[in-house]
């Protein structure tokens, strides 16, 4: 898509502080559906602190992985390592308890219910400990969410439905946040107010975040490291401002090639 370029954002975030240990580790996995592998052996770290995204064109396996992480489907090989447990066959419900929260792509917000309905189904994991507070954090994130506190999810715009993916998700209090294509479908200035947030999140609160995206410009801009999947394999890893230099990236994923 030509908007891809059309919104500059800050320079590219300088690198985050590490640990020895990653918080997010995953080995070898492989994902079949049915006999078809999705995942040939995927090799991904997140450290504490860090955006780190994964890009790649449509089919690639992004959010295949992303799901696997999260258990649903479960991979075949290889092993899923979050905070020094083996979470590669822990059931999704008590993943979602280990402060891991998911925005996933199409964002599957409850249509029925209002927007002040969803936070509170975000909140249930952290057992309402936080509400107020972290409502008011949202609402400061995403200012439109607290105008239409009362409207149905479902009567929301694309952008606003984001915003309320994003804001479910922060509810739980995370500690790793992944979020999955959130720019998918979005005008360009929507795409710039969630990557704002998510940059603001992570720099203000030290928030860990896996984004997953197609927007490889806004995507790799934003991000401490990025890695690059292509047909289910890792191909290319490294900071984000040396991958937007790469030529090969910029051929296949800013210069007209698969966005």
């Amino acid at each position: 898509m030509s908007d891809t370029l059309t919104v500059t954002p800050p320079a590219t975030a300088p690198l985050a502080p590490r640990s020895d240990e990653p918080m997010l580790s995953v080995r070898g996995v492989k994902t079949f559906y049915g006999n078809i592998m999705a995942l040939k052996g995927v090799d991904v770290d997140v450290y504490k602190g860090e955006i780190v995204t994964l890009i790649g064109s449509n089919g690639a396996g992004k959010s295949t992985l992303m799901m696997t992480i999260f258990g649903q489907p479960r991979p075949r090989e290889g092993t899923i390592v979050y905070e020094g447990r083996d979470i590669t066959k822990v059931p999704t419900h008590e993943i979602a308890q280990l402060k891991i929260a998911q925005s996933p792509e199409g964002r599957r917000i409850f249509p029925r219910m209002t927007v002040f309905e969803n936070l509170q189904m975000g909140a249930a994991v952290d057992g309402f400990a936080h509400f107020d507070e972290d409502l008011q954090k949202v609402f400061t994130l995403f200012p439109r969410l607290k105008e239409r506190i009362t409207q149905r999810g479902g009567t929301l715009s694309g952008g606003e439905q984001q915003m309320l993916a994003i804001g479910r998700a922060l509810m739980s209090r995370p500690r790793l946040l992944m979020l999955d294509e959130p720019s998918l479908g979005l005008a360009p200035l929507i795409v710039r107010q969630i990557f704002d947030a998510i940059r603001e999140l992570n720099r203000t609160e030290g928030l860990t975040v896996f984004l997953v995206e197609q927007n490889a410009f806004h995507a790799l801009k934003l991000a401490h490291r990025g890695y690059v999947l292509v047909n289910g394999l890792v191909t290319l890893s490294g900071q984000g401002k040396e991958l937007l230099e790469r030529p090969e990236v910029r051929a296949a994923y800013l210069e007209g090639g698969a966005h």
